[in-house]
Parts: structure tokens; sequence; C-alpha cells
């Protein structure tokens, strides 16, 4: 696993350091988007909107964007000026049962390492919260971001969940919520039942991804098939196909102007040989007149 933050746990004078690693990971099959008649990828440009162009990376930069559509540039010095205290830190701010916390909350996981000499603090407080029964609620700042999260242990090891800041919690509003939906007591106490039947403890490994491993049968069946295209082989064939209309194109333009050329040099043969028998008939004439003389 890749480390993707290394900073301490704090709180008051006291630190744990430890690296941070992303618990998680999709396994989805990644789907590209294909040229239809040739198989090469579709490649997305960053275009500037006003004038077309294609930007480098090195002339993008972060900016706002007002209501009206002015915007302000924001640079990386400005951003590295602000304050952020929780850039190396996991602030602990306090300590809470975990079920008081909504899941709507948590946005990612990360597996805590610690660092060889923090061992055993680490150790001590990962036992310290499985017997308290709480979690502590953090602050930290992930990618010049400060976020909400909570310290919990699973395994014996601690996790960060991230979190949802109050604020990006979505409020519900949808029309059934101000009905008034009549539930026969009947109707209740029968779905209940039925929950009750299918109740039991939650065994993740009895689930899978039925779509994916649908997927990757339909793919290794299609190669299997031969179903397979090269793009690069479509690329050079294509290539060689333009090259070859380029150089005919090249041709037909030039074809009238070799025409004249050629009609040109015709034209100065021809006068060439009628100068060349004007002079002889005129020699031929002069020595006819010595003779005579």
């Amino acid at each position: 696993m890749r480390t993707v933050w290394k900073g301490t746990i704090g709180f008051g004078a006291f630190g744990i350091p430890v690296k941070a690693y992303s618990a998680t990971e999709e396994h989805g099959i990644g789907l590209r988007q294909l040229h239809h008649s040739d198989g090469g990828r579709v490649k997305y440009l960053r275009v500037c909107e006003l004038d077309g162009a294609e930007v480098p990376s090195t002339e993008i930069v972060k900016g706002y964007q007002m209501p009206g559509g002015d915007v302000v540039m924001v640079t990386e010095e400005d951003l590295a000026s602000l304050p952020l205290p929780t850039a190396q830190s996991i602030d602990v701010r306090g300590f809470a049962p975990m079920d008081q916390i909504d899941p709507i909350y948590f946005a990612k996981s990360y597996y805590l390492e610690p660092e060889p000499g923090g061992t055993k603090p680490y150790v001590l407080f990962s036992e310290a919260l499985q017997q308290s029964g709480r979690v502590a609620v953090v602050k930290i700042a992930l990618r010049q971001r400060e976020t909400l999260g909570v310290l919990r242990v699973r395994d014996q090891v601690l996790m960060l969940e991230t979190m949802m800041w109050p604020d990006e919690i979505r409020t519900p509003d949808f029309p059934f919520q101000h009905e008034d939906v009549d539930i026969r007591p009947g109707e209740l106490s029968t779905a209940v039942t039925m929950i009750q039947q299918l109740a039991g403890d939650f065994q993740p490994k009895q689930f899978s991804d039925h779509y994916r491993e649908a997927l990757e049968e339909l793919i290794q069946a299609k190669v299997d098939g031969n179903q397979i295209i090269q793009p690069t082989a479509a690329l050079q064939a294509e290539g060689v196909t333009a090259l070859l209309a380029a150089l005919q194109n090249r041709v037909d333009e030039s074809a009238p102007a070799q025409s004249a050329v050629s009609k040109a040099k015709t034209a100065a043969r021809k006068a060439s040989r009628a100068g060349s028998t004007a002079k002889k008939a005129a020699n031929k004439t002069r020595s006819k007149a010595k003779t005579q003389n």
C-alpha cells in the first residue's frame, strides 16, 4: 500500500507519529471510451473557452468564478499562506459514542500505521478507545482541505474515517414527508415478521459483485472468440492511406505546372530548331553569292 499522509495523532502536548493508507479500493472493470472505427482511445483536451486553444498544464491555475462570470485567480502561494494547523496533525477534539454519528457523514476510510518510535503509545491509545466504547472526534487536513473525522479501532488497527461537514449534508424534502399516510397495524405487523424471518448477522463474504463477474466473462468470451482490435495496426494503416493520399494530392497539384513547363520546353526546342534552319539557309545563300562573284 502507498502512504497517502504522514503526521501525528495529537491531543495537548502528546503526539503519536503515524502513516495513513487508503483502506479501500474499487475493483470495477475500467471500460475506456474508444473510437468505433479503429479502436483508438478518445482523449480529452483542456481547451480555453475563450480562444479555443489547448492549454498546457503549466499554464493552468486555480480560481473562483463569481456569480456574474468574473473570476478571482488563486495561486499556490496564496493557498500556502492560509492557516492550516491540521496539515501535519490529526487534532483530537473529543470523544463520543459511535452510535451517535449518522453513517451519512462518513466519506473515506484510512488505516493508520504507527511509526517505529510510536508503537507503544499507539497500542495504548487503541486499547483505551476500545475499553471506553467511544471514538475520537478529530480534524485533519488532506490535500490542502481540512476535514472532520473520527478515529476508531478495527482488528487492533486505528482507522481514520473522514467525514462531511454538517453544512455539506443535504436535508431531504419530498412530498410524501408532508402527507398523512395510513398504515394499518396488521400491515405493519406482517412487514416486521417478514424482516425478522430474514434477519441474521451481517457476513460480507456472502455477497459478491455479480455484474463485475458477468462483465469479466463477457470480455473473456470476446477474447476467446478473437473479437479483438489492434488500434496500433489500424492507426498505421490509416497513416499509410493518409500519406498516399497526400502524395497523390501533391502530384495532382503539380501536374498543371509540369504541363506548362513541358509546353515551354517543347516551344523552346521548336524555336531552336527553326533558328538553326534559318541560320543554315542564310549561310548557304552567302556561300552561293561569293561563288558567283
